[in-house]
């Protein structure tokens, strides 16, 4: 059982990370203790923000031995509350800043924790390289809870997950050992696969203190495109001919409801609808060639040969970067337009491929029965499956009663999305959110393995104590 830091545990805490590595001021934790959707708020009797590698070492073994219970949080953009503490001390690792090394040869970047991935991105820019994953929240999400989690992003279509990025980890593990596994290999048969295995582990296995990463080369040449649909039907008809012509350029395919982007044009300043017609879907396709030129050709090729099929209706093209990023940012801010129209119930939920037009049909039908006037925002990575399917009250209800209901709505939502052979957490992980749900869904056998997983290695649950099994 876990129990409360003494004053005296403290004052060594306070001790090993130095003036520089800790705080208890209300006004500094303030931001740190809520989750951006104002969801969930916690308390800290501490926040520690370890220089190294080794002092997150000192750290964790001092809270092992005092069965005292931490809480790790990076940039804090997770969006199911693991990163929340509720009286647990804080981890942060916002001081573990450095890269430490770019090779463009081996196509590696070695980055700590603290780093932002949009700094991540950046150096490797500048080696003539790339990282390729990429989210709305990348100028804050660091790359310690990008991997922890398992981000997903708009390129899991082309590069993968995450998991999929990682070449090796540091990390410190439940009881203080570090373990130096910053390989560098694309090749390595040795046994169990811990990067994966931490990858994904929601800090619940160790904390991610550095990370081997895969880089690659910068395309030549990107085109983007956003084209209205009449269903989600109409969308796979477009992302099989996408796949069909562009091959491995095809680097991203969003869907977007109507609904989502009607909320992004009245509530985020700047935005303008750059389809005619209203059309009722719209998906935004990005190509990337290594020729300057090919991708504008094979978007060209492609969306000419939608249309004449009848598969899709009004369509742009960008004509350089400002205008892709105007298309992108109709994407983007999808979530970040639902705040001012009131409570919602969010989804992240995958399905094969196949089942998303399937899924919608059946989850929409089900949501506006269960919750009549209720305005339904679907959108994201139809690509691989994943649909962020967020049920808004109706627009002249209740918050609190919307919210009162939320449980029960998310679960005959998830059901849909089981029955289809998905899952209820596609890549923003389950945190205390979908944890119940999770053990609901999953075959006990393997709830059972994830859970002796985790006891052989952290038995007094002394990281992230509420998260996951």
């Amino acid at each position: 059982m876990s129990r409360p830091p003494s004053d005296e545990l403290l004052s060594r805490l306070k001790a090993l990370v130095g003036p520089s590595g800790w705080t208890d001021d209300p006004e500094i934790l303030a931001p740190r203790l809520v989750e951006w959707r104002d969801r969930w708020s916690g308390a800290t009797p501490l926040m520690l923000s370890p220089a190294s590698t080794e002092e997150t070492a000192a750290v964790v073994r001092l809270c092992a031995e005092a069965g005292v219970p931490l809480t790790v949080q990076g940039g804090n953009t997770g969006l199911v509350g693991g990163q929340i503490p509720q009286g647990e001390i804080l981890l942060s690792t916002r001081r573990m800043r450095a890269i430490r090394d770019v090779d463009p040869v081996d196509d590696v970047l070695v980055a700590e924790a603290g780093v932002t991935l949009a700094e991540v991105q950046a150096a490797a820019e500048a080696a003539g390289r790339r990282f390729p994953l990429s989210l709305a929240s990348e100028g804050t999400a660091t790359i310690g809870g990008v991997v922890s989690t398992n981000a997903g992003g708009v390129a899991v279509l082309r590069f993968g997950t995450a998991r999929d990025l990682v070449l090796g980890l540091e990390a410190v593990l439940p009881d203080g050992q570090i373990w130096r596994g910053l390989r560098r290999l694309r090749k390595d048969n040795t046994g169990y696969d811990l990067k994966g295995l931490l990858s994904g582990a929601e800090g619940t296995l160790g904390v991610v203190t550095a990370a081997s990463l895969k880089l690659f080369p910068r395309p030549g040449g990107k085109a983007t495109a956003m084209v209205g649909v009449e269903s989600p039907e109409a969308a796979l008809d477009l992302l099989a001919r996408a796949r069909q012509s562009a091959d491995a350029g095809l680097e991203a395919f969003e869907l977007m409801a109507r609904q989502g982007v009607e909320f992004v044009l009245r509530n985020i300043p700047g935005h303008r609808d750059p389809l005619s017609g209203e059309p009722p879907w719209r998906v935004l396709i990005e190509i990337a060639s290594p020729d300057p030129v090919g991708a504008g050709s094979l978007m060209e090729s492609l969306l000419s040969g939608a249309s004449e099929a009848g598969v899709i209706g009004d369509a742009v093209i960008a004509a350089g970067e400002a205008q892709a990023a105007a298309l992108w940012s109709l994407r983007e801010n999808q979530s970040a337009a639902q705040k001012p129209e009131g409570a919602t119930w969010k989804h992240d939920i995958s399905v094969p491929v196949s089942q998303v037009p399937r899924f919608i049909r059946e989850a929409s039908r089900a949501m506006s029965a269960f919750a009549p006037g209720c305005r339904i925002s679907a959108f994201g990575h139809v690509g691989d499956g994943n649909i962020h399917f967020d049920v808004l009250r109706p627009e002249d209800g209740d918050d609190a009663a919307h919210l009162a209901r939320r449980a029960e709505g998310q679960a005959r939502v998830h059901d849909i999305a089981i029955a289809l052979g998905g899952s209820v957490s596609a890549e923003h992980g389950l945190g205390v959110m979908k944890a119940d749900e999770a053990r609901r869904q999953k075959d006990p056998t393997e709830v059972a393995l994830l859970m002796a997983i985790r006891t052989s290695l952290d038995p007094g649950r002394i990281l992230n104590p509420r998260v996951l099994f």
